[in-house]
């Protein structure tokens, strides 16, 4: 009956902050997040917790209240890692998680944290909990809820079946191999250079790849928003080729691609994707940015392509979760 909970202390504090008007979410605001959520595991009868280790020290500082007659019944411990401060602690830890038997992950972070979690964690399923900027994977949850709900699942009170969704996926293949995944989107940029991982200049896009397109998502998402709507669990995807410069637009969108941060786009085509299909990337050299991240250079001899598959990882509903465990009547005294 173990859980893990992976918090990125980097989440919520990117350039967007700066070009746009999105909200920094400070760590001590997770330090919270965090104590609640084991306050959650904790009523539902979890045993054991293993935190990843970061930087900013989450493990000490969530713990440091508990104490005397509030002390944990629970055993807490640190993985046993090395810390680079970067994305792949997290996918080191999951697959740590993974080997230590843990039934169910927390993840602290926006898509790209989840993106890198969802890399090492094999058949364990999420718990997203948004801290980052565009958020379209995790959900604003409160860390209470999301305790119950991942313990219920840890602890096998209620059945996968009844408490999880499966997401999908893009693969990228590059000359033939699998370089990387993407939860959310894939997009394609006219650059050279990683830079400045976050997205935030839509004139640089040449194409959109997302595995859900819904009108309430924010960033690149919210350009495939306000074409159509493909749900979560729906088997397809959308790919956008957006316009050169000097072509005339097909369609133009206004979306929201960036907190308070609304611009016009310029549409040549678009197209859904199947489960399967491999779509070709349009042009080469180019940066192909992975749930918001800058991550694959591509020179112009290279081949790639985007494969969308319905594998993705496992995710807690938690709104079905603590349904269920009410209908059970694991709540009654």
């Amino acid at each position: 009956m173990s859980v893990g909970i992976i918090a990125n202390p980097a989440s919520g504090k990117d350039i967007r902050r700066l070009v746009a008007h999105a909200t920094v979410f400070d760590n001590q605001e997770k330090v919270n997040l965090v104590r609640r959520i084991l306050i959650g595991l904790q009523a539902v009868g979890v045993r054991n917790v293993w935190f990843m280790p970061d930087y900013f020290g989450f493990y000490d500082r969530a713990l440091e209240v508990f104490t005397g007659e509030n002390s944990l019944q629970m055993d807490t411990r640190l993985l046993d890692m090395r810390i680079n401060a970067d994305q792949e602690d997290s996918q080191r830890a999951a697959t740590l998680m993974l080997e230590k038997g843990v039934r169910c992950i927390l993840v602290l972070g926006g898509d790209g944290t989840n993106r890198v979690v969802a890399k090492g964690c094999g058949e364990i399923p999420l718990m997203p909990l948004s801290t980052g900027t565009n958020n379209v994977f995790p959900t604003m949850v409160e860390g209470t809820v999301a305790g119950l709900a991942a313990g219920l699942v840890a602890t096998g009170a209620v059945e996968r079946e009844n408490a999880l969704k499966r997401a999908k996926k893009f693969s990228i293949w590059v000359n033939g191999q699998e370089r990387d995944i993407a939860l959310i989107d894939a997009v394609v940029l006219t650059e050279q250079f990683v830079a400045s991982r976050a997205i935030w200049d839509v004139e640089k896009i040449r194409q959109v790849l997302v595995t859900r397109s819904e009108p309430f998502h924010i960033g690149v998402a919210a350009i495939a928003g306000s074409l159509c709507r493909i749900g979560p669990e729906e088997a397809q995807g959308l790919n956008i080729v957006m316009n050169r410069a000097g072509e005339q637009p097909q369609i133009r969108v206004t979306a929201a691609v960036g907190p308070g941060l609304m611009q016009d786009v310029s549409i040549a085509d678009y197209q859904t994707i199947l489960p399967g299909q491999r779509i070709p990337i349009v042009e080469t050299p180019c940066v192909i940015a992975v749930d918001g991240e800058r991550e694959i250079t591509l020179e112009t001899e290279d081949e790639a392509e985007i494969e969308l598959s319905m594998e993705g990882p496992w995710v807690v509903d938690f709104k079905q979760t603590l349904s269920q465990a009410v209908a059970k009547g694991l709540f009654r005294k």
